[in-house]
């Protein structure tokens, strides 16, 4: 028998020819992060000549506790410590109970419990801040006065209560896709060596999600420190109060007091002017509100030792009962820690369809305003959607490309230096941006009121939202995806296009909704910039002196009138109008990431 040995003809020479280099993405990259520098320096140059343009006393403005302009006295320590007072208070109540969320949701749920549950957090992230003002003022003040026996309520502690309601969303929902991007076979070999659910979270899931995790909290951090109108509505704006001991400390949290932000959220930045000691300590104030920030972010962001061997230690101090008893508690403790934003959500749209009822007519969307407290807000919310899809379109190749910069090329010292300049710009209180715009913007490039104004003032609001959550996504990827794409002979540029962009997709949807749920509420920047309460047409027919009407700013309006039953109906009746709308938009964006999320990366 014959035996033919099959020979297999050559194969022709592959003559097609390479993928394109992908030029495009270094000019994207580099965009992004000229965008966020770009900010910083237009926001320190506008203050640096502001202060250039008086005299500051510095060592008192950082020392003085008296506040008098007609004096001429200018001292900012008493907002220094009410700023950190309430951040301290948002962070220590708000970070346990959102990462212990974010862990439930990520490693104890199954999906289909899992999904509506993260879908009802980042509702919660969605509400803008004038929607929790307003319950502030309903609800949290008076709890404070009862607790304090002082009438009223307004306090430091009230603000900070509001804060910690506010942060915690975000920080379970950008803490949710840090976990959700660690591989399963982590899980599976810490499974492997007999780990109980709480040490495979510690041991395995936890040091490869920590750097996403911390982008969560310095997001949260810079929005407290950001923050300005829900803060204002409800701090008391007491000048001066600067405790002396402990027990002053202690009296003061529910007592009036005042922030940097609520500051320079008020009247005072208007009636300074443009130059001169009073405006020049204005201006001090926003360059010590910056410099709080960066230190905050410094401080964040600084290396960690000591992790690798909690392990070991921990199953040597604790015997077999005793680690399945420990992991019973905490297992119940995160998730316990899910009821609170579940109870919040629900208490907050029980308190919005009782006083919006307002928003239940048709009519009350489709017709246009009438008067100071009557007709609908059909205009609002065609000034609101068209300011927030131009910040979406402009925000998300600019914050996108930060983030991969930040992620993917910057190492070390750099990579510390950028994400410092980019939390320093997402905890830029607004109403910095909203002078700002209208001193370059409006005036000097003569634009006047523009809804196209208003929008590029809210781009630095989403861009640092969408960079650090691509960052933390980026920098949770495995190594081992980088060196199989690399060995494949793939160019900087297309490692970046085929392998990071998918990889951190799903993270940047979350920050866009993010950062557009916070520019959706943002009220101070647009009264400088883009809005005006009545007169102007749904939609401008320019962009020269085009101003629109915005829900955010309507409601601000409406609510500074609290004598006037129907302008409070009005107010609540344009709140339910606005969360309804980012419920929509937040329904889009999950849809869009579940699609390109798909199953976990397991490589």
């Amino acid at each position: 028998m014959t035996v033919k040995t099959l020979v297999r003809p050559p194969a022709a020479p592959d003559t097609s020819p390479r993928p394109h280099r992908s030029r495009w993405v270094w000019a994207w990259v580099v965009a992004g992060g000229v965008s966020v520098a770009g900010v910083l320096l237009v926001l320190v140059g506008y203050l640096g000549l502001g202060v250039l343009g008086g005299r500051v006393d510095w060592l008192g403005l950082v020392g003085g506790s008296a506040w008098n302009p007609t004096d001429s006295v200018f001292g900012g320590l008493a907002m220094i410590y009410g700023s950190a007072v309430v951040c301290v208070i948002a962070l220590a109540l708000a970070v346990p109970v959102g990462w212990a969320g974010a862990i439930a949701l990520s490693e104890y749920l199954p999906p289909r419990l899992a999904r509506p549950l993260r879908m009802s957090v980042e509702l919660l992230a969605a509400v803008p801040s004038i929607v929790y003002g307003l319950i502030g003022i309903m609800a949290v003040r008076p709890a404070v006065a009862w607790l304090g026996d002082v009438p009223g309520g307004d306090s430091l502690l009230a603000a900070g209560l509001v804060l910690a309601v506010m942060i915690t969303p975000t920080i379970v929902a950008v803490s949710v896709d840090a976990l959700s991007a660690v591989p399963d076979r982590y899980r599976e070999a810490a499974y492997a060596l007999g780990l109980t659910r709480r040490e495979v979270v510690r041991s395995a899931v936890l040091p490869q999600a920590r750097q996403g995790m911390r982008s969560a909290v310095l997001l949260g951090l810079a929005r407290a420190l950001g923050e300005a109108i829900a803060v204002f509505l409800v701090v008391g704006r007491a000048d001066g109060r600067l405790p002396t001991s402990f027990g002053e400390l202690i009296d003061s949290l529910v007592h009036p007091g005042q922030t940097l932000t609520a500051k320079l959220a008020g009247p005072e930045p208007v009636l300074a002017g443009t130059s001169g000691p009073y405006f020049a300590a204005i201006c001090g104030l926003g360059l010590i509100l910056l410099a709080l920030v960066a230190a905050a972010t410094v401080w964040g962001t600084r290396r960690s030792s000591g992790a690798k061997s909690a392990l070991r230690a921990d199953r040597q101090r604790r015997p077999g009962r005793m680690r399945a008893e420990l992991d019973t508690a905490v297992r119940l403790l995160r998730l316990g820690a899910l009821l609170l934003p579940g109870a919040l959500l629900v208490a907050m749209l029980a308190v919005l369809a009782t006083r919006g009822s307002a928003a239940f007519s048709p009519s009350f969307w489709v017709t246009s305003a009438a008067g100071s407290a009557g007709g609908g807000v059909s205009d609002q919310i065609v000034g609101t959607l068209l300011l927030v899809t131009t910040t979406g379109l402009i925000s998300l190749p600019l914050g996108f490309g930060a983030g991969i910069l930040l992620g993917v090329h910057a190492s070390g010292r750099a990579a510390r230096v950028l994400q410092t300049v980019t939390v320093v710009v997402s905890g830029t209180p607004t109403i910095l941006l909203g002078l700002a715009g209208f001193v370059i913007v409006c005036s000097a490039m003569g634009w006047g009121r523009s809804w196209l104004a208003g929008a590029i003032v809210l781009v630095p609001v989403v861009v640092p939202v969408v960079a650090l959550t691509t960052a933390g996504r980026v920098g949770g990827m495995p190594t081992e995806m980088t060196e199989s794409a690399l060995s494949l002979g793939l160019s900087r540029a297309q490692y970046i296009r085929s392998v990071v962009v998918p990889y951190a997709w799903p993270a940047t949807v979350t920050g866009l909704l993010l950062g557009l749920a916070r520019a959706a509420g943002e009220t101070a920047p647009l009264l400088f910039t883009a809005t005006v309460f009545f007169g102007a047409p749904a939609l401008p027919d320019g962009i020269v002196n085009a101003p629109v009407q915005a829900l955010p700013t309507h409601i601000f309006t409406l609510s500074q009138d609290s004598g006037d039953p129907q302008a409070v109906s009005q107010a609540w009746g344009s709140a339910l109008v606005l969360v309804l709308i980012t419920a929509v938009l937040l329904s889009v964006a999950v849809a869009l990431r579940n699609r390109f999320e798909g199953e976990r990366w397991t490589t």
